[in-house]
């Protein structure tokens, strides 16, 4: 065989696998995942609301899929966005609460961070080729913005705008973005806009052809609400005063943001994009502190806030629509996570899941058919919860509750786990079980659990089995 010839087939062979590449980016689609802040599960139109107008979303889960029993990873912010980000409870990654600031605390909350070896939906999808970026709110860290703690760069977006928390001073003209590293500083305009508008210009400039994953993670609803007072009059007639209207603009004001990205990639070609649109908990309780004086979210009937373990504090608006190819269009009483976010679009790319244990599972068959059936057990260890059970777990039909208790006395309200309550955590007993049928009782008003006691034995067994590999596997803090 001749030098020549040899040269020629390594040739071909090279053409054919750059063609090969090629073929499979043009497969891999474009990726938006939007997540609301304190939206509830009754705040869309789409999900029952009266008075607010949501034609952009609703628009998505008419011609995508629209599931009623979607959960964030918790129920509230940061765990839940930890969750979302790794496919894992967000206890593994001792997350346990919302992240305040970098005071110092004696359950080490000030230490409290997404930490190194996390792998991330960005991180696995740029080995697969995937441009990254997160635009808005980032709550993974108690150092935002400071080398001593891993930034959003450091989990896999090559480009972020982000906030610590909130926008601050409020929605309108916010003065605290942080892009890629350097302050912004004072912004004019409205939060949900600004972060569509950093989100269009980044695919503007994006300098290849490759897909893209796009991190959108709005402000609103959370308080300090500011609303545009063009949409604020439009809602006045239909409030029980301006503050509720100042809720329903701001809503309101997200789907506008929502269309205006989507009206983006509609007209930029972008033809083969997969939306997943949701919240990180549900609605805030008004007035539980002194600036919560805007928080009318609403629950669609289901029992409980934020910070509850009942649903109404992580079941939540979940959409999924795949522009561009034929997919299940519909609506899915699945039992779906956020959770399964990663695997799903770890399935959906190519890309290899974490070498990590992971909680999710992909609901890819939900976009090619509309059939999902989870096999793990959702479990959520909250140990802030406002209600009394801190402890809850949802497998097929059913949801149990639980109380902790420890040498006879319940479990304190804990913000996080450290060396100092290690112990009395993990030596505390689950009692005070409740039991519901959500399929027939999704406002959680009838206990059975002393009415079909084989089922009660069944999730009872299942929840101390369960709970007992997420305390096994939840990291515990230490200086």
């Amino acid at each position: 065989m001749t030098i020549r010839f040899v040269s020629f087939l390594m040739l071909i062979v090279s053409f054919l696998s750059a063609e090969a590449q090629a073929e499979k980016k043009s497969k891999q689609p474009n990726i938006v995942v939007f997540l609301c802040d304190d939206l509830g599960y009754g705040d869309l139109s789409a999900y029952g609301h009266q008075t607010i107008k949501t034609p952009n979303i609703d628009k998505l889960a008419e011609t995508g899929i629209k599931m009623t029993d979607f959960y964030s990873a918790a129920p509230v912010c940061s765990p839940s966005r930890v969750g979302l980000l790794t496919g894992r409870s967000p206890n593994r990654a001792g997350i346990y609460d919302f992240i305040p600031g970098p005071k110092q605390s004696e359950d080490l909350r000030h230490l409290v961070h997404l930490q190194k070896g996390e792998e991330t939906i960005p991180e696995r999808l740029k080995t697969v080729g995937y441009a990254t970026a997160l635009v808005g709110k980032w709550h993974c860290s108690s150092l935002f913005n400071n080398p001593a703690q891993p930034q959003p760069d450091y989990f896999g977006f090559d480009y972020w705008f982000a906030t610590h928390n909130n926008a601050s001073p409020s929605h309108e003209n916010p003065r605290n973005f942080v892009r890629n590293g350097e302050k912004a500083g004072l912004i004019e305009g409205f939060s949900c806009q600004i972060v569509v508008d950093e989100a269009i210009d980044w695919l503007d400039k994006k300098e290849n052809n490759n897909p893209f994953y796009l991190q959108v993670t709005f402000h609103e609803p959370h308080e300090p609400i500011a609303s545009p007072e063009d949409l604020v009059q439009e809602y006045l007639p239909y409030s029980n005063g301006r503050a509720e209207a100042e809720f329903y603009a701001n809503v309101a004001n997200v789907d506008k943001a929502v269309g205006r990205l989507l009206a983006y990639l509609e007209e930029n070609g972008t033809d083969n994009t997969l939306v997943i649109f949701t919240s990180d908990n549900g609605p805030e309780t008004f007035s539980r502190y002194s600036g919560a004086k805007r928080t009318f979210g609403q629950t669609g009937g289901l029992k409980g806030r934020k910070l509850w373990t009942t649903e109404a504090g992580f079941r939540v608006p979940g959409i999924v629509k795949w522009i561009g190819k034929d997919t299940y269009n519909g609506t899915t009483d699945a039992v779906v996570s956020a959770l399964d976010i990663l695997p799903t679009l770890c399935e959906i790319t190519g890309a290899k899941l974490p070498n990590r244990e992971l909680d999710g599972e992909s609901f890819a068959s939900l976009l090619k058919n509309g059939q999902f059936k989870r096999k793990k057990p959702l479990i959520w260890g909250f140990y802030n919860a406002l209600n009394e059970h801190q402890v809850a777990m949802r497998h097929g039909d059913y949801k149990i509750l639980a109380r902790l208790k420890n040498n006879g006395e319940y479990l304190p309200n804990l913000n996080n786990m450290y060396k100092g309550n290690e112990e009395l955590i993990k030596s505390s007993e689950l009692t005070d079980f409740e039991l519901y049928n959500l399929r027939d009782d999704s406002r959680e008003a009838s206990n059975l659990a002393t009415v079909d006691p084989k089922v009660f034995n069944q999730m009872k067994n299942l929840l101390q089995k369960e709970y007992q590999t997420l305390l096994n596997g939840s990291h515990i803090w230490q200086e």
